[in-house]
């Protein structure tokens, strides 16, 4: 039997209640309590979704004893509350990025191991089935020698999205713009998939960053980003990141090579052919495509299907159950956010950066 989880929550912005609708579908789960300093939103959360509110996280970590945090505060605060769930060995779950950048989650990862907790990452679409139908072919080989790898995310953010009393679009809070937020997604789905197909590890990255769609009193960061990859084995890879594109369109994801070409357009596998077809390939064809793409966080970023949470938390708590390794550690989390570095390093100094 599975143990019962009590999880406990660490902020309770809008990705919260993603949080708190995947741990109610999950059965050996139940959310125990919340931290906001806002009384009324905190109140609000709790009333909608149970568990006790709490002013303060240590508060709450003290008084409700949970066996698991989800940390789902702005993405530059991520690293205190950790350490101090480390401190009271409360495994950890976080919200992505780990944090903003690799210095902090080295500390995070230190906090951890002090601890002898897990600390895990969020990176839902490694749990969405189409998604791991194509990492499954790159892993075997299907595409043959890899080519390209590309991830776009061509979105809009209106300016009451990074309205002042937000932390969205701040270098303090969200480490960076639309490559760092809404992109890293697709960062990391890019390095996952192509590692499995041979590429190894991105090595290269030579990238531009702009305000095109936000004027400077609105956004701290950037909201257009476009970066091309150079892989360990010679693969190339291209990202688009942007906020700034009126009024929004799917995001679209693109792996091929000698043999064979996958296109995942939001949650619809447009493209899935092979040099040399398998008896499978119809029947994934068949679950994944001939439907229309639509939702996503094209223009809202609530617009998001949460089943793919539910996995990543049910996937964190089987970890716990029968002690196997996390599949979304801090190592492996950390690898977008250092590809994301490296787009950030080349923009400035409008050099290669090599990682």
């Amino acid at each position: 039997m599975s143990k019962n989880y009590r999880i406990g929550i660490i902020g309770v912005g809008a990705i919260a209640g993603m949080h708190a609708r995947a741990i109610a579908d999950i059965p050996n789960a139940t959310l125990a309590g919340a931290s906001c300093r806002t009384e009324k939103k905190g109140r609000e959360f709790v009333d909608q979704f149970g568990g006790e509110w709490f002013a303060g996280y240590e508060q709450m970590l003290d008084t409700v004893k949970p066996d698991v945090v989800t940390i789902c505060t702005p993405s530059g605060v991520h690293l205190e509350p950790t350490q101090a769930c480390a401190q009271r060995g409360i495994h950890v779950l976080c919200e992505k990025p780990l944090e903003i950048n690799t210095a902090r989650i080295g500390q995070m990862n230190q906090a951890a191991d002090q601890g002898n907790i897990k600390l895990g990452g969020i990176f839902p679409q490694r749990y969405n089935p189409v998604v791991q139908a194509v990492q499954k072919a790159a892993g075997a080989g299907r595409f043959g020698q890899l080519a390209v790898v590309s991830a776009y995310v061509p979105w809009w953010r209106d300016d009451a999205y990074y309205a002042p009393d937000r932390w969205q679009g701040t270098v303090q809070y969200d480490g960076g713009g639309a490559m760092m937020n809404q992109s890293i997604h697709g960062v990391d789905m890019l390095q996952w998939i192509a590692a499995a197909g041979g590429t190894g590890a991105v090595r290269d990255v030579f990238a531009f960053t702009g305000k095109r769609g936000h004027d400077d009193d609105v956004i701290e960061v950037e909201d257009t980003a476009v970066a091309v990859l150079r892989f360990e084995n010679g693969a190339l890879g291209q990202l688009l990141g942007a906020t700034s594109m009126y009024p929004g369109s799917l995001k679209r994801f693109q792996i091929a090579g000698r043999d064979g070409t996958a296109e995942i357009l939001e949650d619809e596998l447009i493209t899935y052919a092979f040099r040399d077809e398998q008896d499978g390939d119809a029947a994934i064809r068949e679950q994944f495509g001939g439907k229309t793409a639509t939702g996503g966080g094209a223009a809202d970023p609530m617009a998001i299907d949460y089943s793919n949470h539910t996995r990543n938390i049910q996937a964190f708590l089987k970890t716990l159950d029968d002690g196997s390794a996390l599949d979304i550690d801090a190592t492996e989390a950390s690898k977008a956010v250092a590809i994301i570095e490296a787009v950030y390093e080349s923009a400035r100094t409008g050099q290669c950066v090599s990682l």
